[in-house]
């Protein structure tokens, strides 16, 4: 009997690829900028995942290029070529 439920969102780009995929549902507004939280709030109130959870999936979608983030940490872009994610 396992004494503790494995967490959904514990590999980086598995919890980066479900950050895309609901970036991808939200319409963009202007520049192709979605809010932050339109992401953020799905993530971690409707599949409840964790705060580093999310930190982490964002962390590993900006890096591998899948995401732009602004430098105020407000809003993000997709990036071009995201239909192979």
């Amino acid at each position: 009997m396992k004494m503790i439920d494995e967490r959904a969102f514990t590999n980086p780009e598995t919890a980066a690829r479900k950050l895309i995929e609901i970036a991808k549902g939200i319409e963009a507004v202007q520049d192709g900028r979605i809010h932050i939280e339109k992401i953020n709030a799905p993530f971690l109130y409707t599949l409840k995942a964790s705060g580093p959870e999310f930190g982490v999936a964002l962390k590993f979608a900006i890096e591998t290029g899948w995401l732009e983030l602004h430098e105020s940490g407000t809003y993000v872009r997709l990036k071009t070529g995201q239909d192979s994610i």
